[in-house]
């Protein structure tokens, strides 16, 4: 699973800072938005209240949080969201799974299959690596903030499955049933995560070569960079070099 952790932390490096906020403030309020279809009110939607946790993490505003949740219910304009999923080959024939929110399902799906093919891959059917991933649940800590022993006391009481250490980064993984508990414990332990997701991982990575992972990674900010994609999971496991190379 260490090919989630290089991609985050090769997106921290190449100091894309403002674009990425934007990108996640957009994001929080669309989760909530679809989240909210199910409910209003978080104490009685676990997905609501993952979705709410992820946009305080990194830092939505209240009121485009409150503005959300009511687009979501119908009490407000602006809540024609749909959810879909892609799914794709990459250069080196690497994995790559795209969620997006949309009003417009036939222009997303149009403009990811044009970003497959323009970087050397190609969309496929679905369930064609849907399998390779697994939903859990992700909290990034900053190694020089915390300790790692600390870290799996509190979190394997609450659920914790793993716990990665990767690049001046702790990054602890449970299924999505704990992450609420998780989060909990986190939180009444005064533990502050860099960021805290529901995520899609792999369950097995392959390598590529530089020039391979140059090209994956071209790939992968192309996705990003489309204003319906939400999130992009890929098994590639990806040179360390590349990460000199962002230093």
């Amino acid at each position: 699973m260490a090919g989630h952790s290089k991609w985050k932390n090769i997106q921290h490096r190449k100091g894309r800072q403002d674009a990425k906020r934007n990108k996640e403030f957009t994001r929080a309020a669309k989760e909530i938005i679809i989240a909210a279809k199910g409910g209003g009110n978080p104490d009685y939607n676990t997905r609501l209240r993952a979705a709410i946790a992820f946009a305080k993490s990194v830092s939505l505003p209240k009121d485009r949080i409150e503005s959300a949740i009511r687009k979501g219910t119908g009490e407000e304009a602006g809540g024609d969201l749909f959810e879909a999923t892609y799914e794709g080959y990459g250069p080196g024939g690497v994995a790559v799974l795209v969620e997006a929110a949309t009003d417009n399902r036939n222009r997303t799906v149009a403009e990811i299959r044009h970003i497959f093919t323009r970087h050397g891959g190609a969309m496929g059917e679905v369930g064609s690596v849907g399998w390779m991933f697994s939903k859990k649940g992700v909290f990034v800590f900053d190694k020089s903030r915390h300790a790692e022993d600390s870290l799996m006391e509190v979190g394997l009481e609450a659920g914790a499955e793993d716990m990665l250490d990767e690049d001046g980064l702790f990054e602890v993984h449970c299924r999505p049933a704990d992450y609420d508990a998780l989060r909990q414990a986190f939180e009444k332990a005064g533990m502050v995560p860099e960021s805290i997701e529901l995520s899609m991982l792999p369950q097995n990575t392959v390598p590529v070569d530089p020039e391979t992972g140059r090209k994956v990674m071209r790939l992968l900010e192309s996705m990003e960079d489309n204003e319906d994609v939400q999130q992009v999971y890929c098994n590639a496991d990806l040179p360390e070099e590349l990460l000199a190379e962002t230093e």
